[in-house]
């Protein structure tokens, strides 16, 4: 079983940063594709970005494109989040997953980023 914990949100002016992490547990970390997700209120969850378990390809969402980036330490057993530009609309719970068998197997329990116009 793999445990992800997220941590990094906060509340932030529009135009600024944050970097989210996801910590997971074992050291079986490095064997899966990881992805970043988020929620909004009233909103359905939303793919963000996503890496192999090499950190060899990413991708992004277009609605962060350019803003956000994704990378994983695999010696940290961790997973990050840039997050530059920050607008109203990037408000949400976000999560991290990992893809142990087929699709996102094992969540965190998300943090909250708060974008201030």
């Amino acid at each position: 079983q793999v445990q992800l914990v997220e941590s990094g949100g906060g509340l932030v002016q529009a135009g600024g940063s944050l970097r989210l992490s996801c910590a997971a547990s074992g050291r079986t970390f490095s064997r899966y594709d990881m992805g970043w997700f988020r929620q909004a209120p009233g909103k359905e969850r939303e793919f963000v970005a996503a890496i192999t378990w090499s950190g060899g390809r990413t991708v992004v969402a277009d609605s962060v494109k350019g803003r956000f980036t994704i990378s994983r330490d695999n010696a940290k057993y961790t997973m990050y989040l840039q997050m530059n530009s920050l607008k109203a609309e990037d408000t949400a719970v976000y999560y991290c997953a990992a893809q142990v068998a087929t699709g996102y197997d094992y969540w965190g329990q998300g943090t909250q980023v708060t974008v201030s116009s």
